[in-house]
């Protein structure tokens, strides 16, 4: 029930606003050889087939939803779950989202194959994240966990990140700040 009121608040109150940006967002961060872009129904079961092939380990810290067809198809469906991918041709290489609130907040996460890392990938993602949610009005949250090694080394020269809390279990709470707009508004 709070997973439907809020997509309902979502879309009611952001839907538009959040399409615009994606539509001008989406398409303005590149990387030769690889395309970024919403992931289609179609695309799900590639996005399975992603996420069954990650070595042991890789996914204990990358938990947004279970990766099973019915759970993907009901995630899709969601207004407030905004899903993208990065292909290599046909083949979805990379995997990452916006999980959004109505009460405008947003929690992004990022999946890339392992095959993958060190080609500039994470970073494209991050910038269409980021600035979907910042061009939305909308404060750009992350959970992170201090032992998964990979994505601490990601974000220690992510000048955009800061630490808001330490939660439980060797988690914190991180908000990515729009360090222009601040910028800006100290002027």
């Amino acid at each position: 029930m709070i997973e439907w009121t809020n997509a309902v608040l979502f879309r009611l109150l952001h839907g538009r606003a959040f399409k615009r940006s994606i539509k001008s967002v989406i398409y303005e961060f590149t990387l030769p050889g690889f395309a970024f872009r919403l992931i289609e129904t179609s695309d799900l079961p590639g996005l399975k087939k992603l996420t069954d092939k990650q070595a042991p380990g890789r996914l204990d810290y990358f938990k947004p939803h279970k990766f099973d067809l019915k759970t993907l198809k009901r995630t899709h469906a969601n207004p407030a779950f905004i899903m993208m991918g990065v292909f290599e041709d046909k083949e979805i290489v990379g995997y990452f989202f916006l999980r959004c609130f109505w009460n405008r907040k947003c929690f992004v996460g990022r999946l890339i194959d392992e095959s993958y890392e060190g080609k500039g990938i994470g970073r494209v993602m991050n910038s269409i994240m980021y600035n979907i949610a910042w061009r939305s009005g909308f404060r750009c949250l992350s959970t992170i966990s201090i032992k998964n090694e990979l994505v601490m080394r990601s974000h220690s020269n992510n000048k955009t990140m800061r630490i808001l809390k330490e939660l439980d279990n060797d988690y914190m709470l991180v908000e990515f700040l729009n360090l222009q707009e601040e910028e800006q508004a100290s002027k």
